[in-house]
């Protein structure tokens, strides 16, 4: 009996294994294909030679030919994006400090956040020409505000949704006691509530700045050359007449670099975030 429950646990264990390495290279052959795809020349990659002299033509090309935007859209990302993501998760996080602290009724934060599900559930691509045509209406098109704004619209409801459950993990002991020591609003939340939810605040802030930093749609709609970002620069080597596969390729990999980076730097954060009440 033994010896079957132990050949059964070992079966089940190499089926499990080999389906997390299908899943790895499931997720990661792609982008492996792209970063190859970058250091080949247009002709290696379209005769889909395997064996082939790695060039950085490619990225030079994409950093620092006098006709490329590139090195200015990267720019554009990083301000868009970081001050998108500032704005969502302070504004987040004061209206779940509202609906889960203040005494609204229990209908009205339903009804809040079921209207912000839905909200979230909508194509941007479908929001993509009412913003354009706002932001032209206020002189905000092609302008930096402009996609700022509207990014943070479009991701604060999932900033919500991720830090109402946070919320609702702290004890509210804790804020009574505080006020008992006679601390004021402004110290509560900077002493006792922010500290208990920095783990879910940095899980939603890395979550929202990857959104951000891969949003397309809008950021095509409401940028020009100067202001566009990392997403509608690599979009411009689709060009009508060619297509210009490795420098596509070159600009992706190094778009993928910050996101990357941000998710090293803050996956410890993600899983305390995500995980945070699941055991008590």
């Amino acid at each position: 009996m033994n010896h079957a429950v132990s050949k059964r646990y070992k079966r089940t264990t190499t089926y499990l294994i080999g389906f997390l390495v299908l899943a790895v290279f499931t997720t990661l052959a792609p982008f492996v294909y792209i970063a190859m795809s970058s250091f080949k020349t247009q002709i290696s990659l379209l005769m889909g030679d395997v064996a082939f002299t790695p060039t950085l033509m490619n990225y030079d090309e994409v950093l620092f030919d006098r006709t490329s935007d590139y090195l200015q859209n990267f720019t554009n990302s990083v301000v868009v994006t970081s001050i998108s993501t500032s704005l969502v998760v302070v504004i987040a996080f004061f209206a779940g400090y509202s609906l889960f602290r203040m005494r609204w009724p229990t209908y009205v934060v339903n009804i809040f956040l079921i209207w912000s599900m839905a909200f979230n559930l909508i194509p941007s691509v479908t929001l993509a020409s009412a913003w354009y045509d706002l932001a032209r209406s206020v002189g905000l098109n092609n302008d930096y505000i402009a996609l700022i704004l509207a990014h943070t619209t479009l991701h604060l409801p999932m900033a919500l949704w991720l830090l109402a459950s946070f919320f609702r993990e702290i004890p509210r002991e804790l804020e009574d006691a505080a006020y008992v020591d006679g601390a004021s609003f402004v110290t509560l939340v900077r002493r006792v509530v922010t500290p208990l939810m920095m783990p879910g605040l940095m899980a939603t802030g890395i979550l929202i700045f990857v959104f951000s930093w891969n949003e397309f749609p809008v950021a095509l709609a409401l940028t020009n050359n100067d202001t566009g970002t990392v997403p509608v620069a690599i979009a411009k080597y689709a060009q009508e007449e060619e297509i210009k596969y490795t420098q596509m390729a070159a600009a992706s990999v190094l778009s993928a670099v910050p996101a990357l980076l941000v998710l090293l730097f803050g996956q410890r954060f993600i899983v305390r975030g995500l995980t945070a009440g699941a055991v008590k």
